[in-house]
């Protein structure tokens, strides 16, 4: 206290016209302090800044200091890895539409829909089960956003662009482009979206006819009062990937083709849409079900209501109480009698599904991709407003190589996701070949694991960049986090995606591998003769061969060798495939410097942590109870 107080003489003895702590006096904002309240007595030192005419905080409700917020601005203007991704592979006229189109969309965005999907987290659907006179009515009750965004998206052919194709093999990188400007202020409604496409995409593969015929159009129209979303009622009471074993709702024939559905979803996702594809077994005669994926056949039912208002065959028991993607309705579900009709042969449902999961979680995939880019824009952003410690958070060197390397991550997350995006556009116009048909089955699984992985870590890491500010829930920050964190979970975890993607490899007698390894090669070609890319091609080039000699070693080895490889086996493929899209890019003569530092950066990690892991004896036979052990050691 002695201390305060000569340094507060001095600076009154001094003048008042400097700063004291680093604040202008004209910034202060004080109230008269003329006169004490009541009951109160003016200590000394309040009396000397009084004298001063600098009291700043008596009776104050609220501090001098005021930060600036980080300001969105267009996201397809903030975002040169993308324009210029476009603008190296798409065709001219292409890109000349395409990004006419993104410009607006992007403006779009910034000016009016974020605004929406703040709108929608701080609005999130609550469920009426009963109207004022006690009839059941089970109405999911949603913000006026979350109406406006399903109208935007039709408006703006967010799935229709998939399925007009009026860019040919290019429209799923232009559809994808678009869904990744818009996923961080969509509210989460690009996770209805993403089952609406992949409803769209089944209901193509199995053929457009009766009696989806008119749900396909639907599904993919650009007239907001026709456009439909779609559920995907998958998950039950046991939870998790292992549908074959836990689907219980059963499906009973009806004498006119059709079925009714009995059974209980635990877990329904947008269950504000209208319509669903769910799995479900067929009961015989007998009255019993084939057990396992066998037994599984693939349903289509529309979500309505009868003229009492009542849903038809639906009951919602409760909404589903989240860690994030709160602004989206998801419920647990009684299925009493929902009449539905059997799009996949009997017993066919799981292979029927199987298109709705590729696209499904390439959506997953752009969402991880755009949270990584919006929360970098936005810290980037901040670090020009926010001062510390004297100077703009920009000018401090360890703040921006934080950043630096959340954009690695991010520059990378995204190649590989539009690469994917590429292969499935060249799949679905007809113009793939075996290689890409390969690799598009083996980097789906990928990227969607390696991607949710990267989101989180780069979104915590982003809002560390904020400070306080983004721990605090009305700065919007803390949302980015939480919605981050379901994408290493929808979908499959990275544990279920990583066996997949050993699934993938057997099936195809490792022909998967024989496309990656080749066109890997293809890539780094790119950079032959690029001195500057050299120490990265070097580290890739390394990377392969390791990856390689581990692939012939657990050939050799039991299941359970592969099977304890299988994580570090897909972030081995994501990072070498990554590496070598980074310097691909870097070499495109339109590139940056920015892109080459990218890819130097990139490959200065582990690109093979399979192989690092291996040569330290992680897959041993003696590993698993040894980490069994760990995990359940009770000896203190």
């Amino acid at each position: 206290m002695l201390v305060c107080s000569a340094l507060l003489k001095r600076h009154v003895a001094e003048g008042c016209h400097r700063s004291w702590c680093g604040v202008p006096q004209l910034l202060i904002h004080s109230r008269s302090a003329s006169v004490a309240e009541p009951g109160t007595r003016r200590s000394d030192e309040e009396q000397l800044w009084e004298a001063a005419g600098t009291l700043p905080f008596t009776r104050a409700r609220i501090g001098s200091f005021f930060q600036e917020r980080p300001v969105l601005k267009n996201p397809f203007l903030e975002d040169s890895l993308l324009r210029g991704y476009l603008r190296r592979h798409l065709p001219h006229e292409v890109n000349r539409a395409v990004f006419s189109d993104l410009c607006a969309f992007g403006e779009r965005v910034a000016e009016e829909v974020d605004g929406w999907g703040r709108e929608c987290e701080v609005t999130p659907p609550r469920l009426l089960h009963y109207d004022p006179w006690g009839c059941r009515v089970d109405h999911i009750v949603t913000s006026p956003a979350w109406k406006r965004m399903k109208d935007l998206s039709a408006q703006e052919g967010l799935v229709a662009i998939g399925y007009e194709r009026s860019f040919g093999q290019w429209s799923r990188v232009y559809q994808m482009s678009k869904l990744y400007i818009f996923s961080p202020s969509s509210g989460l409604y690009t996770c209805p979206l993403a089952m609406t496409d992949g409803a769209a995409k089944v209901i193509q593969s199995i053929g457009v006819s009766w009696p989806v015929e008119e749900a396909y159009s639907h599904l993919t129209t650009r007239q907001p009062e026709r456009f439909w979303t779609s559920g995907q009622w998958m998950t039950e009471r046991q939870g998790g990937s292992d549908v074959a074993s836990g689907t219980e709702t059963v499906a009973i024939p009806q004498t006119d083709g059709s079925y009714r559905l009995h059974g209980f979803k635990w877990f329904t996702s947008a269950t504000d849409a209208d319509m669903t594809l769910t799995l479900a077994r067929v009961q015989n005669q007998m009255g019993t079900t084939t057990p396992g994926s066998k037994g599984l056949s693939l349903f289509y039912a529309e979500v309505s209501r009868d003229e009492n208002g009542r849903l038809r065959g639906i009951e919602v028991q409760r909404l589903k109480d989240k860690l994030g993607t709160r602004q989206m309705p998801t419920a647990e579900l009684l299925l009493d009698g929902l009449p539905a009709y059997r799009l996949s042969e009997e017993g066919r449902g799981v292979a029927s599904i199987a298109n709705m999961l590729t696209i499904t979680r390439i959506h997953n995939s752009v969402s991880a991709a755009a949270a990584m880019r919006r929360v970098l824009q936005l810290a980037r952003d901040y670090a020009t407003r926010r001062t510390a410690f004297g100077k703009l958070l920009k000018d401090h060197p360890l703040h921006m190589q934080t950043l630096a390397r959340m954009e690695v991550e991010t520059r990378g997350a995204f190649l590989l996701v539009m690469d994917v995006c590429r292969l499935l556009g060249r799949e679905e116009n007809g113009v793939a070949t075996q290689l890409d048909t390969h690799l598009l089955r083996l980097l789906t699984p990928v990227v969607k694991l390696y991607t949710g992985k990267q989101a989180v870590a780069v979104v915590s890491e982003g809002l560390e960049s904020f400070g306080g500010q983004g721990y605090i829930e009305d700065t919007g920050l803390p949302g980015l986090l939480r919605d981050a964190q379901v994408l290493s979970i929808w979908e499959g975890t990275t544990n279920v995606l990583s066996l997949d993607v050993l699934r993938c490899v057997a099936r195809s007698s490792g022909m998967v591998l024989h496309a990656y390894f080749t066109h890997t090669q293809t890539l780094l070609a790119s950079a032959s003769g690029v001195s500057s890319m050299a120490p990265a091609v070097k580290a890739v080039n390394k990377a392969l061969s390791e990856l390689q000699a581990f692939v012939q070693e657990a050939a050799t080895k039991s299941p359970d060798y592969l099977e304890l490889a299988a994580r570090d086996l897909a972030f081995s493929l994501a990072r070498i495939y990554i590496g070598s899209l980074l310097i691909d890019h870097a070499c495109w003569k339109g590139a940056s410097p920015c892109d080459a530092y990218t890819a130097l950066r990139w490959c200065e990690q582990d690109l093979c942590p399979v192989a690092t892991k291996q040569g330290r004896g992680c897959y041993e036979s003696s590993t698993p109870q040894l980490d069994a052990a760990l995990v359940f050691d009770q000896n203190y």
